[in-house]
């Protein structure tokens, strides 16, 4: 985390600056996110009290991998502390419940990438992460009254945390200068990984030593906290932040210009919808983001499932394991964000062709790797290193196609970032659910069909991206006053 904030430091005006004290606050917002968001795939295995709950009549339970000694005759795999209950969901529940988040994470997206951008973020993202912790503390309970109201609890936190990346992008649309949006947009985005790879080994910890509900207990205290922080120092804008120093407001009023319209007011009401729709660049970002997220959430809410049900790990490694892949992720992201700024500075490469690289070279290895995860039977240690491998050279595609709203429409990103999230939310809502059905019987050959899909699903969205993907301002994004100053400077240049 210090070399991160190292190279952040060289940017002017000076290292403790507003903008970075904004990328670090975001970044422990998107970690608590993802702590609420993820909690409930490992606690999962400590709520279910039998992973095949219901076997079929004279046919004992399958065990794609030995189980370790001392387990063959156990029915209870995570027992817990007296009292606490558990459940009897089977696979294809258990996929419904892991997926409910994101019914309620699409409704949200768009409406709040435009209140965003009108408004500005800070309020919405801030109610995002509050909303979502104080309903986390009510799991508990919406379990115990059945999988149906769990159902709905999980999607009404969805709804409210689903404003929460569009309502980043409008931030840094005001915040961010275009030499160091690679750099600002991945510190504080690899808060997810850091997130997930904290909050999944926790999980772990917590549910066998305290009981599972005292997961969503410590989540949603954790999210409540961190409001009150972001609400006591954080602002919309860098002209109306009371501690920001005069050089780097004008730094950044001046190197951002007309994208900071006056007295901040966003992109007002009207949108450019149809020029949006017809937009090509913008559609390969919703189709990349679409294909590279559904590996991204298959891991996510279905490998802990994974590391129980075939390679029966127990709860406390099952978590540690789970969250490994997200520490490169973490590290290879914010690392990606420096270097891709650098190549735009130095003007090695346009801004076009650098998102392209780096989003090709974080889908396309990393799909290879997750094929290889389905190969390598029962070996822990190959399991684990192809999934590591897979998750952080995935994190290079964090400046590539992730953050490329703001580059084809600054003015529009949280809006963009709204619909492209709305798009990219989909796999989130399908994917545990096709890896409950394709795996009910807990066989390898299951697990190789759910890592061939996501695999080959990537890679579509690397070579879709590669062809129709762009780095440029789009024509529908520029304002009358920006063209007006083009042609003054074009005259003027022409003059002379």
């Amino acid at each position: 985390m210090l070399i991160l904030l190292c190279f952040l430091c060289t940017v002017p005006p000076r290292c403790c600056s507003a903008r970075l004290n904004l990328a670090i606050l975001m970044f422990l917002g998107f970690a608590v996110v993802y702590g609420l968001r993820v909690n409930l795939s490992v606690a999962m295995v400590a709520m279910v009290n039998n992973t095949d709950p219901k076997p079929a009549q004279n046919r004992s339970v399958f065990h794609a991998c030995p189980l370790p000694s001392g387990m063959e005759n156990s029915s209870d795999t995570f027992p817990q502390p007296a009292g606490v209950p558990q459940y009897p969901w089977d696979s294809a529940t258990q996929g419904w419940l892991l997926g409910a988040f994101f019914f309620g994470y699409l409704c949200t997206q768009i409406p709040g990438g435009y209140l965003s951008g009108h408004y500005g973020g800070s309020i919405f993202l801030g109610l995002g992460v509050l909303g979502t912790a104080v309903l986390t503390l009510l799991t508990p309970l919406a379990a115990q009254m059945g999988s149906y109201w769990l159902f709905a609890l999980r999607a009404l936190e969805g709804f409210g945390e689903g404003v929460t990346f569009p309502a980043m992008m409008a931030m840094w649309a005001r915040w961010a200068p275009p030499l160091e949006r690679s750099r600002l947009m991945t510190l504080s985005g690899s808060g997810a990984s850091f997130g997930a790879f904290l909050s999944l080994p926790l999980t772990g910890y917590i549910c066998q030593a305290f009981g599972w509900p005292a997961v969503f207990y410590l989540c949603g205290g954790a999210g409540c906290l961190w409001a009150v922080f972001w609400f006591i120092f954080v602002s919309d804008d860098p002209r109306t932040h009371r501690r920001i120093s005069e050089e780097e407001r004008d730094y950044i009023i001046n190197s951002i210009g007309h994208q900071l319209v006056d007295k901040g007011e966003g992109h007002g009401w009207s949108l450019p919808l149809v020029d949006m729709l017809l937009s090509v660049p913008l559609w390969a970002i919703i189709v990349t983001q679409m294909c590279a997220n559904w590996s991204y959430y298959t891991l996510l809410t279905s490998l802990p499932t994974y590391m129980d049900n075939i390679l029966h790990f127990d709860l406390k490694s099952n978590g540690f394991l789970s969250a490994l892949p997200y520490l490169g992720a973490l590290l290879v992201s914010a690392l990606s964000g420096v270097v891709a700024d650098l190549l735009i500075e130095r003007k090695v490469f346009s801004v076009t062709t650098v998102r392209k690289i780096f989003t090709v070279m974080g889908l396309v290895p990393s799909a290879a790797l997750l094929v290889a995860v389905g190969y390598s039977g029962c070996s822990h240690v190959l399991t684990v290193t192809f999934l590591t491998l897979s998750a952080t050279i995935g994190g290079t595609s964090a400046p590539g196609v992730f953050m490329n709203q703001i580059d084809i429409a600054p003015r529009y990103a949280g809006f963009l970032l709204g619909i492209t999230n709305t798009f990219g939310t989909i796999p989130g809502v399908v994917a545990p659910i096709v890896t409950g059905y394709f795996t009910e019987d807990h066989t390898l050959a299951g697990w190789r069909k759910v890592f061939w899909v996501a695999a080959g699903i990537s890679v579509g969205g690397a070579l879709f991206f590669m062809m129709f993907g762009s780095g440029k301002l789009q024509s529908w994004a520029i304002t009358e006053e920006e063209r007006a100053e083009a042609e003054k400077k074009r005259s003027r240049s022409i003059s002379t």
